[in-house]
């Protein structure tokens, strides 16, 4: 059997086990894509620097590459959604913006692959792809295939490499401070021997010396910057790394030349300046990000990895991912909980603050429902699990954080084009600059260090961090507050929108109505309504429940049970329809019901065409409603209620939380096209709702908030979830928005400033390279330490 190479990979194969293309032959799919990519997009001169190489992963890689479709692991790390399947990956060795654009046109081009989006602050990517196409094993083959790793993320292990890198970056940081500090006193040696009188022999050796500890400092300190500097190359990017080489090779090379010809100086203590400082700044922005993302991991730490289960009255441990719903699980003291639940025995205290921000730890006992994520902090106590920990509260909340910042806000994309352009732009002007100084001077030397003070002190990176730094540490900062945002985009919608819309029941007020006044006939079997209402989730329904729950009552099987929403309920119990809703409902069906005249709610109630029971309900307003409310208009939001009960209750809540504009009586159609009419008029609208009636509106408004205590169509819908279940929670939004936004205007403005006044005193010839190197890192710093005064 002949064998010929993979026209990718360079790898030897069966020929008849290669896939035939138009005459080119591959080993694989992957290979195949990645090959027609390159072609696309003009990469082709990629297989020409390759020459004869393969691209043959080491060996260990080949070795646990099968590892990634097996059940254990895909338990562990793949989540099953809308028929596809989705996983979070840490792509090592991105270096910029040009690694993010290949890696994420390589994965978009890859057969499977339904989205891939890849954020450069921490490196993450969540990719979707269909199973049935391809398999997560040839996604890792993929990206491996042009140079970079990936590997799924898991906090533990993220910590293990982000403690890795910090190491990393120490020693070369060392190294470069080590040199930095000799090669100075080696200067002062030499500039003294300028002015009173040196040996050429001398001179020699301190400019051998000088060689001997910038060339370390050059290229180990430096490496990352040739790295990413090859990388840009490789992909016909120019990115910040690539101007800091250029910088401190050219007055490498220059010096070398210098030191051994004998004409003019040399530069290496500028070598050494440049690569020592702005490597400084890096590892300085590498631990202010790494900062901000430990907020987003911390929310992961709070899983405990194994659980305590009761099984055949024996106690065992098994992995989290193992518990199934029903299991008993028990808790001591100091455990956390992994999976919601329901405790079956025992009483004690538990710490809700990672979900609620309340800092009191709440007594709980016998059926009281239990959250993942909140720790147990005394007594032994077990509970029940209700789901298990794929679907429960602190795995949402973390789905939530890790997709938040998958889609960037208009602003950073704008940024990062325009950051695209601008190191392009830098060493044309560097080029230019160096042909002028030339030309005027007709000094290779004056023109080559004025040109490489223009490189090194223009700062594109800057300018790439002005947003994604800002957007970090803005969404992170809302989670420790309890609010968490589906998508960094909705931190500028929100400081764009002109309009608030909020629902009454459940979002103004408690959602938990109190029955203040009742009427009953004697005669009527009181069980028939309580079976009724226990079927309801209407929080009118749910007030009546708990007024009856006192009286111990029956729980009855109803048939025919038919809900409409925002007016009623109805059922039949042997041969008799039983109606309970507002009048509006009790019209609709033939009957005649005389309300009372007070701004209450109302549920009547008709059994058998008699009406047999009223109920007068009072819902509460939130604490914290008013100043929240008063808030928002005094930051110049129009505030709108909109509520499906009367007038007369509508006008009540809207008077006691200072709302002069509502409407009532509403349906939920009749929200969505309140809203829709809204923002046809050109108001940017927020919608904040709790229940299955609020989706359309929600879904119909630019942003869409719910409270944490909403039902899961309303949180599946929203845009921003309070999951500390407090109105108050709506201000956050607002400031952590406002804040970040302005933060991100500050930080462009910063970064154009910056570069505006420094560039044309570069050129000028007014900043030598070591001034360059210092302001250059000095930028990148002002812009990160500005993003974290968000608060």
């Amino acid at each position: 059997m002949s064998k010929r190479k993979c026209d990718h990979c360079h790898l030897e194969y069966d020929e008849n086990v290669l896939i035939n293309d138009s005459g080119k032959y591959f080993c694989c799919k992957g290979c195949q894509g990645i090959y027609h990519l390159l072609q696309d997009e003009g990469l082709d001169s990629f297989y020409k620097k390759m020459g004869e190489n393969s691209i043959e992963p080491p060996k260990e890689l080949h070795d646990d590459i099968n590892k990634f479709d097996l059940d254990g692991f895909v338990k562990k790390y793949v989540k099953q959604k809308d028929g596809f399947s989705e996983i979070s990956l840490i792509i090592d060795g991105i270096h910029c913006s040009a690694c993010v654009w290949l890696n994420e046109k390589v994965l978009h081009k890859t057969a499977g692959v339904v989205e891939a989006s890849i954020n450069h602050t921490n490196n993450k990517a969540k990719v979707i792809w269909d199973n049935e196409t391809i398999k997560l094993s040839e996604i890792i083959q993929t990206i491996r295939n042009i140079g970079y790793n990936a590997y799924p993320y898991d906090a533990s292990m993220q910590e293990e490499q982000a403690n890795a890198k910090r190491r990393d970056y120490y020693s070369r940081l060392l190294v470069g401070v080590f040199t930095t500090m000799n090669i100075m006193w080696i200067a002062i040696a030499q500039y003294g021997g300028y002015f009173t009188g040196m040996r050429a022999d001398i001179k020699s050796i301190l400019n051998f010396a000088e060689f001997i500890l910038a060339t370390p400092a050059l290229f180990y300190t430096g490496g990352i910057f040739f790295k990413g500097s090859y990388y840009a190359l490789k992909n016909r990017f120019v990115n910040m790394d690539l101007l800091v080489v250029s910088g401190a090779l050219s007055a490498y090379l220059f010096s070398i030349y210098s030191m051994f010809s004998g004409h003019g100086e040399v530069y290496f203590e500028s070598v050494t300046m440049i690569i020592t400082f702005v490597f400084a700044g890096k590892y300085l922005e590498v631990l202010t990000k790494k900062k901000a993302v430990d907020t987003m991991d911390s929310f992961s730490s709070f899983v405990p990895n194994e659980v305590s289960v009761i099984r055949d009255n024996e106690k065992v441990i098994i992995g989290v991912e193992a518990v199934e719903v029903g299991d008993i699980i028990e808790l001591r003291g100091g455990d956390k909980v992994a999976c919601d639940g329901v405790i079956v025995s025992g009483e004690g205290s538990f710490d809700n603050s990672t979900l609620s921000g309340e800092s009191e730890p709440v007594l709980l006992g016998l059926n009281d429902q239990i959250l993942s994520g909140s720790i147990c902090v005394d007594s032994v106590i077990r509970y029940k699990v209700l789901k298990p920990y794929a679907s429960s509260t602190l795995s949402k909340i973390i789905s939530l954080l890790e997709d938040s910042m998958d889609k960037k806000p208009y602003i950073e994309k704008l940024a990062n084009t325009i950051s695209g352009y601008f190191s392009s732009v830098i060493l044309v002007l560097a080029v230019l600059t160096f042909c002028g100084w030339f030309y005027y001077t007709n000094s290779f030397e004056s023109a080559l260090i004025v040109a490489i003070s223009v490189v090194v002190i223009a700062c594109p990176c800057a300018l790439g961090l002005a947003t994604p730094v800002a957007t970090l540490v803005g969404i992170s900062k809302a989670a420790k507050k309890g609010v968490l945002f589906k998508e960094a985009t909705f931190l500028e919608t929100i400081a764009k929108c002109s309009t608030v819309v909020l629902d009454k029941t459940g979002t103004i007020t408690n959602g938990t109505p109190k029955v203040v006044s009742s009427f009953i006939q004697e005669s009527f079997d009181k069980s028939i309504l309580y079976s009724l209402v226990c079927l309801s989730t209407h929080p009118i329904s749910k007030g009546v429940k708990e007024f009856l729950t006192d009286e111990k009552l029956s729980f009855y099987d109803l048939d025919d049970v038919k809900t409409v929403e925002a007016k009623g309920i109805k059922a039949l119990y042997k041969g008799k329809y039983i109606y309970a809703g507002n009048l509006v409902f009790m019209k609709e069906n033939g009957f005649t019901c005389k309300e009372n005249a007070n701004s209450y709610s109302h549920l009547f109630v008709v059994y058998d065409s008699i009406e047999v029971a009223q109920f007068s309900l009072q819902d509460l307003p939130r604490d914290g409603a008013l100043k929240t409310i008063e808030y928002m208009k005094k930051s110049g939001l129009k505030v709108i209620m909109l509520t499906g009960d009367n007038e007369q209750v509508a006008k009540k809540i809207a008077d006691e939380v200072g709302i002069s504009e509502y409407k009532s009586s509403l349906l939920p159609q009749e929200k969505a096209e309140y809203i829709a009419n809204l923002r046809k008029s050109g108001e940017k609208v927020v919608m904040v709702g709790d229940g299955i009636n609020d989706t359309l509106a929600l879904a119909n408004s630019e942003v869409a908030i719910t409270l944490g205590s909403g039902t899961d169509v309303a949180v599946n819908v929203s845009d921003i979830v309070l999951i500390n279940d407090s109105f108050e929670g709506l201000k956050t939004v607002f400031e952590i928005s406002k804040s970040t936004f302005s933060k991100v205007k500050q930080n462009l403005a910063i970064s154009i400033l910056y570069n505006v006044i420094t560039i044309p005193l570069a050129m000028a010839g007014f900043v030598i390279p070591l001034i360059a190197a210092l302001s250059m890192s000095f930028s990148s710093l002002i812009v990160v330490g500005n993003s974290m005064r968000i608060k």
